[in-house]
Parts: structure tokens; sequence; C-alpha cells
């Protein structure tokens, strides 16, 4: 699983200079608080430069395509700079690409007997689909949910381009907690569940989706729809004063009574060894411990 056309250059003065593939972009980074390693000749190469202070604005050096494609974790990705300085790809998850294909691989049957079902995931707040079609590319059954109708559309584009077109993954365009109250009248179940809530955001009809007052109800959600056999819980997210520990704790009140582990940390964007990694939110994950 390596081999990524990703990498993290360089970061300071509040900027990171980062390669998609054959093209090295300059972004705001708030957290990148300390002084370049690299030259200002290095950072003027950039092929692309996103400000925030000019309106939102892309400049170029080189002209950047509509859009072209990267591989990470053996996934691919469409990618096209956006709007918002976003491209489609937040690649502080990879180390979680790579993990979900890892657990969840010895759960996959390889067996002919269509009586034994493979292991269901479902990802919440699943943008362009990197954690769905690292889940479907080890095997699992997947549910994608997100509330944008283009994000989806996205996703379903690189799972195409990931040769997963046929993989068996629901596609999803539906407000979080909409959603997950008609999966617990239909009984539904999953071994493994994903969630990357926004800060803020909104729902398919306009609904208002505030972290702060609605993770600890959706979390209990989550805890509900898992299976009797559950394989694994990931949580992580990108909103300030959500610590390490905060997540932890949360964690730890949505699982209670189940047997497993609980595993927290700062996810980081990463270059070489010598490259400063850059704080990019936090996570929690919880695994099971049934035999």
């Amino acid at each position: 699983m390596t081999g990524d056309d990703y990498t993290l250059l360089d970061s300071g003065n509040g900027r990171k200079l980062e390669r998609f593939g054959k093209y090295i972009l300059s972004r705001p980074c708030s957290q990148a608080v300390w002084a370049p390693q690299m030259s200002v000749e290095e950072w003027d190469k950039a092929d692309a430069s996103f400000s925030r202070e000019q309106e939102n604005k892309w400049s170029y050096r080189n002209q950047l395509p509509d859009q072209w494609e990267i591989e990470v974790s053996g996934i691919r990705f469409k990618l096209a700079p956006t709007d918002f300085g976003h491209l489609g790809i937040f690649p502080e998850q990879r180390p979680f690409w790579n993990w979900i294909q890892t657990t969840l691989q010895p759960h996959v049957t390889h067996s002919l007997n269509p009586q034994i079902l493979k292991p269901k995931v479902l990802n919440l707040f699943a943008y362009s689909g990197g954690s769905t079609l690292a889940a479907a590319k080890a095997g699992a059954s997947v549910c994608h949910l997100d509330a944008s109708k283009g994000m989806v559309a996205w996703a379903r584009e690189n799972a195409a381009l990931s040769g997963l077109e046929q993989a068996p993954i629901r596609w999803i365009v539906e407000d979080v907690k909409k959603f997950l109250l008609r999966e617990q009248k239909r009984g539904s179940r999953y071994e493994g569940i994903i969630l990357d809530p926004p800060s803020f955001g909104r729902g398919t009809k306009g609904e208002v989706f505030k972290i702060e007052e609605t993770i600890v109800p959706l979390l209990h959600e989550c805890r509900s729809l898992l299976s009797d056999r559950p394989l694994f819980l990931l949580f992580s997210c990108h909103t300030p004063g959500f610590s390490p520990l905060v997540m932890g704790h949360l964690i730890e009140q949505a699982m209670d009574g189940l047997k497993g582990s609980i595993q927290v940390g700062e996810m980081t964007l990463s270059g070489t060894t010598a490259v400063f990694e850059v704080p990019s939110g936090t996570f929690a994950q919880w695994v099971s411990s049934h035999e």
C-alpha cells in the first residue's frame, strides 16, 4: 500500500507545500506557525497557490488541468481545484485507508457459500469516498452517505477509477441524523462504522448540524447500529477544541459495555522524515476484542 502520489514537501509561515502527482501546490495551513525549511525560491516553484486573503483565489505559475488523477493507499482519486482550496482528497486520512484495509481483510470471507456474508461498513460524512473505497477494496459491503449530491457523484467517479464500480456499495444522499433513525427502524446492522463529521453543516433540506450539540447522540446512534459482532468504530474530526482526550472520552462513553480497546491521536500530514509533520485534526478508534 505504498507508492502514493501524495507527499508533504514543507510547511511554515501559515502555509503547506504539497505534491499531488506531478503538481506542487501551496495552500493555507493555520497550524504551521513555524518557519519553512525550504527556501523561498523552492516555494515559488509551486505550480499553483491558493489564498484566502484574496477572496479565496487560486493563482497559477503553471496552469493546472481542470482535473487529474492520483493514487493513494491503492485508491485512485480524481482531483480538481475548488473555490475553497480543496482538491477532493484529505490526505491526512491516508493512514486510516491503510488501517481499514488491514483491519477488514482477515474478516472477509472468500468462501463461495452465499450464506456467509461480508462485513458491512457504514461511512458517514463520506466526502469523496476514500474510506468507502478502502473498505470495499478489502472486500466489505459498504454504505456511503453524504449530504452533498455532488460529492457522492465524485465518490462514484473515484470508485470507477479504482476498479470498484461493481463493488457492493450503497450510495446515499441524505441527512445523517434522518438516515440513522431510518436504519434503526429497519433493523440494519454494521460491523464497522466510520464518521468524519464537520464542525458545522447542512443536510439535504437545510438541516443544521453543529458538532458540539450533535456528536453525543450521533455516537450513541452509531453504537446502536453495530452488529452483535462489531469490528470497529473510527471517529475523526477537524474541530478546534476536540483534542485526543476529548475524542477518547466521547468514544469511551459511546462504547461503554462493549469489549474493546480505544486509541486516540492526532491526524497529520507527513512527508519524509526530515519534513515537519502538520497537525490536521484528531481521531479516536474503538476496536473490538472479541475472538
